[in-house]
């Protein structure tokens, strides 16, 4: 299943043939010595417990590359030796001594091990003649979408795929996978970010948040050969004890900073909500305003020092990073919290998506300090199941997608805060998990649920969409 994705932005990502790529048994084998970003006020953790660490993420690679449909109650040393019984079975060695005379060393017949030319060989997939320019694995171009998707399956490993499509002016791209990444658990959370980790003007980072583990993984995008991540935020040391400033459970949400580019919020089971700079590998601030997991954070796109969160305590709560002791403005939504978001055409609006699949927006001009009194600007009532993803058109005004359990997305026009249903679509994607509008070409909106299949649609396809939206101009 697809868990979340993320989108990254038109020409960031480094031109890389899929051929150019690490197979398994690289991966497997390659043990790349990745320097992690440490807090300064952590000297007292030595070089061989960072190696421990690093040891202990490979070995969790590795046993995610080994997982088979076969049952989990067979050992690999059976699995092994069954296997190696197998192979000495084929090879026969109790008669080795008494070969075949009709085989001759040099023959020239159609069982050689020489063929004049690669292409004669039927056990080599691609010959010395290949082309770079082919298009079973061209490289990501700067005008390519690209989408980096978070997958799990319960027979397969965890890992990110990277899908690749040429943009196109109508209808939706086809997308393929053009490569992916083994990780060590269940991925649940991803930010992108340009903060410069490894130097330069801008870099190409995902941030991972998973299931049962504390910590918070940043992987290079451009550094497939890597099987650690360049940096990890919180976890435990080989003690088995929390790192200073680490979430104690698994990490649900993620929120990168735009314009504080080494700034990175995270929302936590452990009740918490952190604000973490990437750069040093430091927790800055640790908020404790919910009293249940919290589920979502985002940060305004116009006050860029203000947070909100999500909760599965039924509340949403603003707070300025700057002041992080302030108890925050709070709204009662009575219900959990699946997701929140913040418009990007307004400084004071955002809306949340919650289980009992109902969205419901919110002035931040009209907030209490008393979560009783907070009423909302409109609810919608558009959804049979979570209403798990809401997503903000960055072109055009007042369009919202919202996807749901119940399988379906949803377009509205929140025009004077009275929501109209404009287009309704089923991508066959199973109960859906996350939605976004591409920021490159914002009429496009990716899927992904249950079924794992990422899903394109494009909106203005629709005559309702298009009729309203389609001679706007898309905005830089």
């Amino acid at each position: 299943m697809i868990t979340t994705f993320s989108w990254i932005p038109k020409g960031v990502a480094k031109a890389m043939r899929a051929d150019e790529l690490p197979s398994k048994e690289e991966i497997e084998m390659h043990k790349d010595s990745c320097k992690y970003f440490s807090n300064d006020t952590e000297e007292e953790e030595t070089e061989d417990e960072e190696e421990n660490g690093e040891v202990a993420h490979a070995k969790a690679v590795a046993e995610e590359f080994g997982k088979s449909s076969k049952s989990k109650n067979v050992s690999s040393s059976m699995e092994l030796d069954d296997e190696v019984a197998e192979g000495l079975k084929e090879l026969d060695m109790d008669n080795y001594d008494e070969e075949d005379d009709g085989i001759e060393i040099f023959s020239s017949g159609r069982g050689d091990l020489y063929y004049k030319s690669n292409e004669m060989d039927p056990y080599l997939k691609r010959n010395d003649d290949h082309d770079d320019d082919s298009d079973d694995d061209p490289p990501i171009l700067p005008t390519d979408l690209v989408i980096v998707c978070a997958m799990t399956d319960d027979k397969e490993a965890n890992r990110l795929d990277v899908y690749v499509s040429e943009d196109t002016s109508h209808g939706s791209p086809n997308m393929y996978n053009h490569h992916y990444r083994i990780i060590p658990a269940i991925p649940l959370c991803t930010a992108w970010l340009d903060c410069p980790l490894k130097g330069g003007e801008r870099g190409n980072f995902l941030a991972v948040g998973s299931d049962g583990t504390p910590t918070i993984e940043i992987w290079d995008l451009d550094a497939w050969f890597d099987v650690l991540p360049c940096v990890q935020l919180g976890g435990q040391n080989k003690e088995g004890n929390y790192k200073e400033g680490s979430h104690t459970r698994s990490v649900l949400g993620l929120a990168w900073n735009k314009e504080f580019r080494n700034i990175l919020a995270s929302a936590s089971a452990d009740k918490k909500v952190k604000v973490w700079d990437v750069a040093t590998g430091t927790c800055k601030i640790t908020m404790e305003h919910h009293t249940k997991e919290v589920q979502a954070v985002a940060w305004n796109h116009y006050a860029p020092e203000v947070l909100l969160s999500g909760s599965f305590d039924q509340t949403v709560v603003l707070k300025d990073g700057r002041q992080p002791s302030h108890s925050g403005f709070k709204w009662s939504v009575m219900s959990d919290v699946e997701s929140l978001a913040w418009d990007p055409h307004s400084e004071h609006s955002f809306v949340v998506s919650l289980e009992d699949g109902t969205v419901k927006g919110f002035d931040v001009r009209q907030a209490s300090i008393s979560a009783s009194e907070s009423n909302p600007s409109f609810t919608i009532n558009g959804h049979d199941e979570a209403a798990t993803s809401v997503s903000y058109n960055i072109s055009a005004p007042n369009l919202l997608a919202t996807g749901s359990k119940d399988r379906t997305v949803k377009l509205w026009d929140l025009s004077n805060n009275e929501p109209s249903c404009i287009a309704t679509h089923n991508p066959n994607a199973g109960g859906l998990f996350f939605i976004a509008f591409s920021p490159d070409n914002p009429f496009l909106l990716a899927m992904g649920g249950v079924m794992g299949e990422l899903k394109l649609w494009d909106t203005l396809s629709d005559t309702n969409v298009s009729s309203r939206y389609g001679s706007r101009e898309v905005r830089p």
